[in-house]
């Protein structure tokens, strides 16, 4: 099992990154928010999930702890796999889908595409007593975090890249640039990981 990757980042997609490791290029499928914060040339450290399946080998990384044991937890709900699980992770922190899972609030959940009112009441049937140290913040608070740097980058490449990372999550293109450019109209200085993240919330409707 492959529980993390240090090493070079040498290519940045949509929903991937590559990790050079001793001469090996290791893909590593994760959200807008860790990709948004990844340099291309530079050095990485993420933690990672293997899924096995009979017709593929695929990493997911994970910002810190708590996010991969989340990841975990979602994909034991039936019908649930990584790749909404990943989606999960994208639109709300662990924190804020163990409290509407705890709240009952599925509007909340139903926020996140690929996630029906019936996905939403099952999440909140079948995981209500699994998040709850979530919720109190105590899943492994001293393990390891993601290591990376937050460099500003000029508005019309954040712009691009975030817009591509809303649309990937689902959202269609208008509504993307639309969120885009009112949160980076509101606070010129976002960089991506940031503008990302008020995108994600305006959409959201918080």
């Amino acid at each position: 099992m492959i529980a993390s990757l240090r090493g070079t980042v040498i290519n940045i997609g949509l929903s991937s990154a590559v990790i050079e490791c001793q001469g090996v290029g290791y893909e590593v499928t994760t959200t807008p928010n860790t990709l948004s914060r990844l340099i291309r040339g530079e050095e990485a450290l993420i933690l990672t999930t293997m899924v096995v399946r009979e017709d593929a080998m695929k990493l997911y990384g994970f910002i810190d702890n708590e996010s991969r044991e989340m990841f975990a937890v979602l994909q034991t709900v039936s019908g649930l796999g990584p790749r909404l699980a990943l989606a999960c992770e994208s639109v709300l922190s662990p924190l804020e889908i163990a409290q509407a899972i705890g709240n009952g609030d599925s509007k909340t959940l139903q926020r996140v595409p690929g996630v029906g009112k019936r996905m939403a009441d099952r999440l909140i049937v079948e995981l209500k007593d699994k998040v709850a140290a979530f919720s109190a913040g105590v899943v492994d608070p001293n393990q390891p975090q993601l290591s990376l740097g937050d460099t500003p980058v000029a508005s019309v490449v954040v712009v691009e890249q975030v817009t591509q990372a809303l649309i990937g999550l689902g959202f269609s293109e208008k509504q993307s640039e639309e969120a885009v450019t009112f949160v980076l109209s509101v606070d010129p200085g976002l960089d991506t990981s940031g503008a990302l993240r008020a995108a994600l919330a305006k959409l959201s409707g918080k």
